[in-house]
Parts: structure tokens; sequence; C-alpha cells
């Protein structure tokens, strides 16, 4: 079995059938796309727009729908993001270590890309708290098409479903990951068969298949025509899963996925949805329910209900991997992460990104109240993690893949000037709701470039008052201190340094082991690595060897398992010959040039309440002996 980019698991391509497997991709992949039929087109036309719910609005929204659906998900993520594959993983920051790693030789330009790549993992998180709150919504308004006077009951129902959702997380999403594949692909086949039933009414919409439709509604509402991309963009939202996800389906199944179901259900039932409108413009007012018979409605509402929470797991789950992953790479503090099953490594829970996300949902929920108010903050993030995606795969595709020009630059610019449009469109939504996402982006941004800077400043104060290795041994020799029996352990981030550690250590209790290990964990830009390239190891003589593990970021460090497959005559890793010595740094603002002062104290708190070293790097409990000292910043 293996872990998908949202958290959910399925078995691996070479266990599983070529249909289990699109079946699967179905359910985790499409969960949040799927569900964007509830609420585009209802506020499309909502008043605020005013598109009119004649022949020229539907048939011009729904061209917008159709050729953004094509151009943006089918040509430029399926046939084209899906190819930059980092060792067989997807994501914004597999791409950004791909990207990283294409810009190697301009340095300046490495360093924007990674910003770029962290400010889009920030908007992520920003887009992980309005999916729950606007899909969810969305699906338990259908009640009010039901019965009379619910209304003030869809917000105390709807915080109901997500805050029950989030309490389940720490029991792990495996039980409810078996229903995924059936559940939404029973989604989409009634989507189809519903858009068919209104297609069959007003077969006219058809036209909409014509770009000239699209094309007329911008020259006919130049200024209206780019504002209400604003609400198409809703039609794309879960484009980015596509990519996340890539490691675990691989790049086949999401595709057919994709082509032999998913877009089909999409496009029959907008194009269903369109045909109801131009049948009756008063059904605008929710013409996703209102296509369904009415003995079918509660149905309806409770089969969406079930889909919107397969989205939203879909996304809260994608939030845990996605922090694991920024922590491997070192962007954000180390966290404790819970397994939630004892047979799957990848099941994970992170209880402090649980409950973040789930205050986000419940105060955005409370704040907006329904789904056409949340509409209108939602996109930002959404259209700016896609452009910042595009950028990123401009970078691999002309500096690491060498792809000619004339074929890339073209196809790049297409790309980036509908990702520009878009993104354009939904700016004002910024100062109507829209900030947000935004505003959380900012924050999560400012920490991680905080705790990133702020680890690195630590290592150069260090290293200021480091004594030299080869001084340190050369000593040795002269003046031999007591050497005890075992393995001493010394976990370091610097490689021709004595740890502080190591010093405390001799300083106060005037012994040595018999074999000192100067151990490196290293984060590799690669999602994993292989067990022959997994340690290094160098002998400096009189008992001291430098040791380097190495992981990738989709991995976790268990530094006494990687220890014990290094196979060396000289060093002994048994469980009770070693211990491990860790140093605790307590940081002191001060007027030193580093960062801003708030941005230090930032960075101590982060540090303070930063998961420690022993449990991130699974470190026995009893073979650990931890010293601290204070840096100045």
């Amino acid at each position: 079995m293996s872990e998908t980019a949202t958290g959910a698991h399925v078995d691996s391509p070479a266990r599983t059938s070529g249909m289990g497997l699109l079946i699967a991709a179905v359910g985790v992949v499409y969960g949040d796309i799927g569900t964007s039929p509830l609420y585009t087109l209802k506020e499309v036309f909502a008043g605020h727009y005013g598109v009119r719910a004649d022949q020229d609005g539907v048939l011009g929204i729904l061209s917008l729908i159709f050729w953004s659906l094509i151009w943006v998900v089918s040509i430029k993520y399926v046939l084209f993001i899906l190819r930059a594959s980092n060792q067989g993983e997807g994501g914004i920051m597999a791409l950004t270590a791909l990207a990283r790693r294409a810009a190697s030789p301009y340095p300046r330009l490495s360093r924007v890309l990674v910003l770029l790549g962290l400010f889009g993992a920030a908007l992520f998180y920003g887009d992980s708290m309005i999916t729950p709150a606007i899909s969810v919504l969305s699906a338990v308004e259908g009640l009010q098409l039901a019965f009379d006077g619910v209304e003030r009951w869809v917000v105390p129902l709807s915080l109901i479903v997500l805050v029950a959702l989030f309490l389940i997380q720490k029991h792990g999403t495996a039980r409810i990951g078996i229903l995924f594949g059936p559940i939404m692909v029973l989604w989409f086949v009634i989507l189809g068969a519903l858009g068919v039933h209104g297609i069959v009414q007003r077969p006219e919409v058809l036209q909409a298949l014509n770009p000239y439709w699209g094309a007329h509604f911008f020259i006919a509402h130049p200024g209206l025509g780019l504002a209400i991309l604003g609400a198409v963009v809703l039609a794309l939202t879960g484009a980015e899963a596509l990519y996340a996800d890539m490691g675990h389906f691989g790049r086949k199944p999401i595709a057919r996925a994709w082509f032999l179901l998913v877009l089909p259900g999409l496009l029959l039932n907008y194009f269903g949805q369109g045909a109801l409108i131009l049948g009756n413009p008063e059904t605008v007012r929710n013409p996703f329910y209102l296509l369904a018979p009415e003995w079918a409605l509660l149905p309806m509402v409770a089969l969406a209900t079930l889909a919107t929470i397969i989205a939203s797991q879909a996304v809260i789950s994608g939030a845990f991997s996605l922090t694991r992953q920024a922590i491997q790479l070192g962007y954000v503090p180390r966290m404790f992460i819970q397994h939630t099953s004892s047979q799957e490594q990848g099941q994970i829970y992170i209880g402090t990104v649980n409950w973040a996300l789930m205050v986000g949902v419940v105060l955005l929920v409370i704040g907006f109240e329904s789904s056409s108010a949340l509409a209108a903050a939602y996109g930002v993030a959404v259209t700016g993690t896609m452009l910042i995606t595009t950028l990123l795969s401009a970078a691999v595709v002309l500096l690491l893949w060498k792809t000619p020009r004339w074929l890339a630059i073209p196809m790049l610019i297409g790309f980036l000037l509908v990702d520009s449009l878009y993104f354009a469109a939904n700016a004002p939504k910024i100062v109507q709701g829209g900030a947000f996402p935004v505003i959380a982006g900012i924050a999560l941004f400012v920490l991680m470039t905080t705790w990133k800077r702020g680890r690195k400043i630590v290592v150069e104060r260090l290293d200021e008052s480091a004594l030299p290795l080869p001084l340190f041994i050369s000593s040795i020799r002269s003046q031999p201190p007591y050497r005890v029996q075992g393995t001493a352990v010394f976990l370091t981030a610097r490689s021709n340094a004595v740890p502080h550690a190591l010093l405390h250590n001799l300083l106060h209790n005037q012994v040595l082991h018999e074999q000192v290990v100067l151990l490196t964990v290293v984060s590799e830009d690669s999602p994993r690595v292989a067990d022959d390239r997994r340690f290094e190891v160098e002998a400096y003589g009189e008992g001291f060897f430098r040791v380097s593990l190495h992981f990738g970021f989709i991995e976790e460090p268990d530094v006494p398992l990687a220890l014990s497959l290094c196979h060396l005559a000289e060093l002994d890793f048994s469980p009770m010959r070693t211990t491990y010595f860790l140093s605790r740094e307590t940081i002191i603002a001060t007027k030193r040039i580093g960062m801003a002062r708030w941005r230090e104290h930032l960075f101590a708190f982060l540090l303070k309440n930063a998961n420690s070293n022993l449990k991130y790097f699974k470190l026995p409990l009893n073979r650990v002996i931890e010293l601290g000292t204070q840096v100045e910043m």
C-alpha cells in the first residue's frame, strides 16, 4: 500500500489493477473539482455579477467553462504538468525542489523560485480552509429547497458536519478511504445522467461548445467578461490535486479517470444546468438541485454531503502531507506526527495543523454564513497557486528539460496568459472577503521564511565559536582523555566543526566514548533516497567518524534504523551500547545584524515549541542526553 498526497491510501500500482487504480484516483483526486457544480453556475448568475440568464449569457458562460476545463485542466495539468515528475512525486513542494535544482547555476533565480514555491504552499493552506467550508455549505443548502424555514439551520448543521470531520482525523482515514472511490464514481455518473436529462429538454445548449460564444461574451461585455472569470474559476478548483497525487496513482490512471469519467460528468452537468436555466431563468437560485427530479432532492442532498466530506477530507489530509514535506525540507518547525495506522507508514495525523484548519473553517462558516458569500472569497488562493505552478514549471521545462524554445515558449506564454487573466479577475476579491486566504498565506509564508532564515543564522552563530574538528582531534592525540566503552552519537548540522554538545560533555564529564560519531541528517530535494545512498561514512582516526544520513522529503528520518544498516567493523550501533547527545539552543534576541527583532522573537518562539529532535528522529528515550547552549541572534 502507499499514501496519496492527500493522505488516503491505495494499493501500489504493482499490485492494483488498472480499473481499481482508476476508481481510487476518482475517489481521492477529483473530490474537490467534482463538487464544483454545486455552486459554480449559482454564483455566476448571482445578481452582483449582472449576467443575464438569456441565451447570450448562458451560452457564453458555458463556453467559458468548457474551454477553461479543456485548456487549464486537460491540456495544462493532465497533458503537461503531470510530466513534471520528481522521481514519480508531484505537488507544489516537489515542483519547487525540481525548479531549485534546475536553477542551481543561477543562485538569485533559484532563491526567487524557492520563495515562489513557499508562497504557493502557503496559499494552499488558505485554500484548505475555504474548500471544506464552501463545499459543505453548498451541500446543506439543498435542504432549503425541500423544507421551509430551514435557512437558519444551514450554518449549525454545516458546523456539526465539519467539526465532526476534524474530530475523526486522529483516528485515521483508511475506513473512509475505502468508500471514496465507489461513492465518487456514483457521484460523477449521476452528474452526467442529470446533465443528459437537462440537455434533452433544450439541446440548443450544446451550441456553447463553439468558442464563438465565449469570445462573443467578452466582446459584448468587455468589463464584465474579465470580472466573471472570478466566478468561472470555481469550476477549476481542485486542479492542483491532479499533480499532487501523481506519485501514488501514476499519471496514466489520473489522466484516464479525467477523460473517461470526470470531465464528461462535469461537462454534461454544467450543460444540463445551463439548459435548465434557458428553460426557466428562475432556477438560477440553485440550478444544481433543481436539475434533479423533486423526489430525488433529499437523496441528492445526502449524496452531495458525502461528496463534499470526501473533498474536504482530501484537502485536510493534503495539508498534513504538505506539512511533512515542508518539515523535511527545513521550512517548517518540527511537529509531532502521529501515525494512524500500524501497517501504513504514510498515514499520518498532525494535531497542530488539524486544529488550526478547524478553527479557520469554523470562523469562515460563521463569518460568511452562505456558499455565495464564500464564493466571493474563493479563487484568490487557487489562481495564485495555479500561476505559481506555471512559473515553476517554466523553469523546469527551459532549464532542466532543455525543451526547444520554439516549442516551450509559446505553450508557456499561453498558460501564463490564461492564469494571469484568472488571477487578475480574482484580485478584486481580496477586498470582498478574499483577504482571508491571502492573509493566512502571507502569515504562513512569513513563518516559513523566518524559520528557514533563523536556522541558518543559528548555524552561522555557532560556527563563529566552533572549534575546528582537525584541531580538536590533534589535541586529543596529544592529551588523550579517559575513554569509556560504547558509541556516542552527536547530532550536528556542521560538517567540519566540533558540536557544542561534545565540548560540554568533555568539559563536564572529562570522558570520551571509544567511538565518537558526528552525525548529520541531510534532507534531499528528491522524495526518496535509495538504501545504497542512505549514509556516508568518513573516519578521522582516534575513534572519530563523520556519518551523513540522507532522507527524501517524503520519508521519515528513523535514525537508529538507518544506523543499523551501517555495517562497519569499527562501529557498533547496537541499542545498549549507543548513546545519543543532542544540543538544544536557547535564542537570545539582540541588535546584531541578522533578522528584524520581531522575527527573532518569532523564531525563538517557534524553536521553543518545535518538536524535539528526540521524537523527530525516533531516538530511544532512555539513550539520549540533551545539553543546552545559548545563541545570540
